[in-house]
């Protein structure tokens, strides 16, 4: 698990059309975070990276739903009014990268969030990062970096709470390089008024059962330390805290690098942190480079599972499918041995491509999407490739790469470029406006006077596409009918209002669910040769049995000679 962020919560980017916007945009969504909407006062309509932009927080809530988190990038005048509109839209965390919000603005801020039962970190936050999840603001610089620098919390990781901007990263770098794996790395702002203070942060991670322990780099000033130190002794924080102080060497009324780091009337003292801390249980480092080696002789001691292994350590590159061990192979997370015979072949798909087990209902719809598409006959280039190949002579593994690579933008790619269509409808709808019914129409029309053609729609053999209403039957069962599923019922309208019957095929179905199970389009054609692989595996096996080698196949006309109409008895139902 981790706090504030991961790769399911849906994050809005609030000054999204502006240098540092964009920048930072770039590198959440190339790190994984789940972005889907930007706001600029005035430019709603445009789109960033492919990100749609609205006018206002309570416009892109009220088009795409529920958003999670508002990460702002907006001059530290605007910040104020930012802020608050994101919480009165309903957006339970605001994180401000801003510095230099005045504090009057920020107590506003507080009190507006605080009527709201929401919550914000910041100002002058990097933000937060979950190692392998998502990050929100900016910590690490670059996605790579970040990858590289920041081991991800699996199967268990140590909490980072940082009051250094700079220092959040060098903690979870140095952790990273003796072989501590981190949940979520916490930068709470270096401003003297802040929304998650060092002791919230500290119970969010005492609340998370994967995390381990919490490591703080503190500083001077304020009294979040001590407060930490009051939980601990009274037993709210259970888990090990080792933490380590800056601005030792500062004298009263001098600022150690943040407004909120300054000691004042003998308040927030060094030693007087230091000596609470230590009295509560913490371990305390004089040294900021005996913090990594304390992380990990007390992670020994309580033979913690945020260790990485030696031959972790000497990774050079991770992967977040599957772990391999001796005796034991889990596929993300799932021990492959407990999978089998638990789950069907469609449930798996999906696990290895989205990293969750879908409910059975939606297990039993990746099981009719993988079905649905399993064959369509000898005439689709991809069998006739395949069985062509195979006349030769040629193996099995090339006579079926050969139908596999035949599968590409015009065999298999509707999928893809369908549901691409119908997101392009749906955030027409949002952005200008209107119903889908118009949009639909709209984009039709636009498509007929450029000669472009509707993917997924109407079919060469099939005037209702049998498996299209199975599919959409199952999709209902499973309580799938989202934006791209609505589009595409719009679609179909449309062309029925222009007396053009085209009824969405077996490709836009599949599309459509899909993108509505919020998979990525990238995937879309994987998932039809996935399903097709079996067809082709017995197209080549009964070439090579059956036919004479280098037989000229005739594409069209072909007969069949297989069992006869049957139907499934209830012995054959799983």
């Amino acid at each position: 698990m981790a706090i504030l962020i991961d790769e399911k919560k849906r994050v809005l980017v609030q000054g999204i059309t502006g240098r540092e916007g964009r920048a930072r945009t770039r590198l959440m969504r190339e790190y994984g975070t789940n972005i889907i909407a930007g706001v600029t006062p005035g430019k709603g309509g445009q789109s960033v990276l492919g990100v749609p932009v609205f006018n206002t927080p309570r416009e892109a809530v009220e088009s795409l739903g529920k958003i999670d988190v508002s990460v702002v990038f907006v001059p530290a005048a605007g910040v104020k009014e930012a802020a608050i509109s994101a919480i009165e839209a309903g957006i339970k965390l605001a994180v401000l990268v801003p510095d230099r919000v005045p504090v009057w603005d920020a107590m506003e801020i507080a009190a507006a969030a605080k009527a709201h039962h929401a919550t914000f970190l910041g100002p002058n936050t990097l933000g937060a990062l979950s190692p392998g999840k998502a990050v929100v603001g900016m910590i690490g610089g670059r996605a790579e970096s970040a990858r590289q620098w920041f081991k991800p919390g699996v199967p268990k990781g140590v909490g980072v709470i940082s009051r250094s901007g700079g220092m959040a990263s060098s903690t979870g770098y140095y952790l990273g390089q003796v072989g501590v794996r981190i949940s979520t790395i916490v930068h709470i702002g270096g401003d003297a008024v802040i929304g998650i203070r060092l002791p919230d942060a500290a119970l969010m991670f005492e609340a998370d059962p994967l995390t381990e322990a919490i490591v703080i780099f503190g500083e001077i000033g304020s009294s979040q330390e001590e407060e930490l130190a009051q939980l601990i002794a009274g037993g709210k924080i259970t888990k090990s805290v080792i933490a380590y102080i800056g601005g030792k060497a500062a004298r009263e009324g001098t600022r150690f690098s943040h407004a909120g780091a300054i000691i004042e009337g003998g308040r927030g003292t060094h030693a007087g942190k230091v000596k609470a801390l230590r009295e509560a249980g913490a371990t305390v480092v004089d040294g900021f480079g005996d913090l990594p080696g304390a992380v990990v002789e007390i992670l020994t001691k309580m033979k913690g599972e945020s260790l990485m292994s030696e031959a972790e350590q000497k990774a050079v590159w991770h992967s977040a499918i599957t772990r391999i061990e001796p005796n034991k192979v889990a596929v993300r997370g799932y021990d492959i041995a407990d999978l089998m015979g638990r789950v069907s072949f469609g449930a798996a798909v999906y696990l290895i491509l989205t990293g969750e087990l879908p409910s059975t209902a939606l297990a039993r719809l990746m099981d009719a999407i993988l079905v649905s598409s399993i064959d369509h006959g000898a005439t689709p280039p991809s069998a006739l490739a395949a069985r062509t190949v195979a006349s030769t002579g040629a193996t099995l593994s090339a006579s079926v790469a050969a139908g596999i690579m035949s599968i590409n933008r015009h065999h298999g790619g509707a999928i893809e470029d369908c549901a691409r269509q119908l997101k392009a409808i749906a955030d027409r709808a949002a952005r200008e406006s209107i119903s889908l019914e118009e949009a639909a129409m709209r984009t039709l029309a636009e498509m007929r006077e450029a000669g472009e053609r509707m993917s997924g729609f109407g079919h060469r053999l099939h005037t209702k596409d049998p498996r299209t209403a199975r599919l959409f039957e199952l999709a209902r069962e499973a309580g799938v009918d989202g934006a791209h599923m609505q589009a595409a019922r719009a679609v179909e309208k449309a062309f029925a209002n222009a007396k053009k019957s085209l009824p969405i095929n077996v490709d836009g179905a599949i599309g459509a669910i899909l993108a509505d199970l919020g998979m990525t389009p990238a995937a879309f054609n994987g998932i039809f040769m996935i399903a097709r692989t079996p067809g082709l595996i017995a197209h080549v096996i009964e070439e090579q049995r059956r036919e004479r080698p280098m037989r000229r196949i005739d594409p069209v006309n072909h007969g069949y000679d297989g069992p006869p109409s049957r139907t499934i008895s209830k012995s054959d139902l799983l």
